[in-house]
């Protein structure tokens, strides 16, 4: 009888110091995805880049406003121009708050993308559109801190290539910080509704 007891008392210990392990694990599991303690998302930070003016700028300069952030080049056949497409009608359908929203293009394709050229290109798109350019560290530095891939594709010529990247739309904060991201099937009506939640 004794002994019936004692292995019920062991086993109730097992399954409580695994119920004890799980939970560790997980928490372990959910740091190691964030990076962090906090369960902040590690996307954005600082950054020095230049517009299609050839102002320098820097993530300090959007201090006070929301960002919708993607990456993409002015090259780029069909994903570059949906995106901030689909970012220009969403802002329009903010009216006049739309102004306390930044659309920013950085170019993963510095090479090519000078200002003249994006400055050309962006005008197409949204009147408040920026599209940043840098060298190719201070793209890389940015690239980085956004978790953004991006890399040359072999084109027909050394001069004629396409860039893979990263296909997400990023909304920031007033201080920079992550909110969410939108995806390639993202709706401007979608984008609005959560743009509007944050103004």
């Amino acid at each position: 009888m004794n002994s019936v007891w004692v292995r019920r008392g062991l086993t109730a210990v097992l399954i409580a110091v695994l119920a004890i392990c799980g939970v560790l694990l997980h928490q372990l599991y959910q740091r190691t995805l964030t990076g962090n303690t906090a369960g902040e998302a590690l996307i954005g930070g600082p950054f020095e880049l230049v517009d299609q003016n050839g102002n320098t700028v820097t993530d300090q300069t959007f201090q006070g406003r929301l960002m919708l952030v993607y990456f993409g080049f002015t090259y780029c056949p069909d994903a570059c121009p949906t995106a901030l497409g689909v970012m220009s009608a969403a802002l329009d359908k903010l009216d006049v708050a739309a102004d306390r929203v930044v659309p920013i293009l950085i170019t993963v394709d510095p090479e090519r993308d000078t200002p003249a050229v994006l400055k050309d290109y962006v005008s197409n798109f949204h009147p408040g559109m920026l599209g940043l350019t840098g060298t190719k560290d201070q793209i890389a530095k940015a690239a980085k801190a956004y978790r953004v891939f991006y890399q040359k594709a072999a084109g027909p010529t050394p001069d004629d290539y396409l860039m893979d990247h990263t296909l997400l739309i990023y909304l920031m904060d007033g201080d920079g910080k992550y909110i969410t991201h939108f995806g390639p099937d993202a709706t401007p009506d979608q984008m609005a509704d959560e743009i509007r939640k944050h103004l």
